[in-house]
């Protein structure tokens, strides 16, 4: 399942990414499920991200290594996180963090993302609640980037 949003903000590509720091991964952070960052390397390939989310039932584990970066030929900047260890019920996660250059030498945030499950209705139904963990990222971008 695929989930896509993009976010304007007025600082170039490559100001944004220079922002894609320990402290914006903890701020873009959502208040549920509770996330404690165990190790952040950064967002360039081979760098690990790791992550415990505590449920209130349960705390699980998760693992993302960066497996590309670089700039496109028209200036895009990006990143890429595939999940090594996931938590329950996903089963495969992607994410493409894309930095387009935008109008006004501004930029478009783009978090485009594939997840699965164990089954394509799981995936459907879980759908929301994806959409919703990176909806609340975007007024968080808007802040962080949001001066010049």
């Amino acid at each position: 399942m695929r989930v896509l949003l993009r976010t304007a903000v007025p600082q170039t590509p490559a100001q944004v990414m220079a922002g894609f720091t320990r402290e914006l991964f903890l701020a873009l952070a959502p208040p549920f499920p509770k996330l404690k960052l165990r190790r952040f390397d950064g967002c360039r390939t081979g760098d690990v991200v790791e992550i415990e989310l505590d449920t209130l039932v349960k705390k699980l584990s998760w693992t993302s290594l960066i497996t590309d970066d670089g700039v496109l030929p028209d200036g895009t900047h990006f990143f890429v996180d595939e999940g090594r260890i996931l938590p329950p019920p996903l089963r495969y996660w992607q994410h493409r963090h894309l930095l387009e250059p935008g109008p006004n030498g501004g930029c478009l945030i783009v978090d485009n993302l594939e997840y699965r499950t164990a089954s394509r209705l799981l995936d459907v139904l879980i759908y929301p609640a994806m959409w919703a963990q990176f909806a609340w990222r975007r007024p968080i971008y808007r802040r962080w980037f949001g001066r010049k």
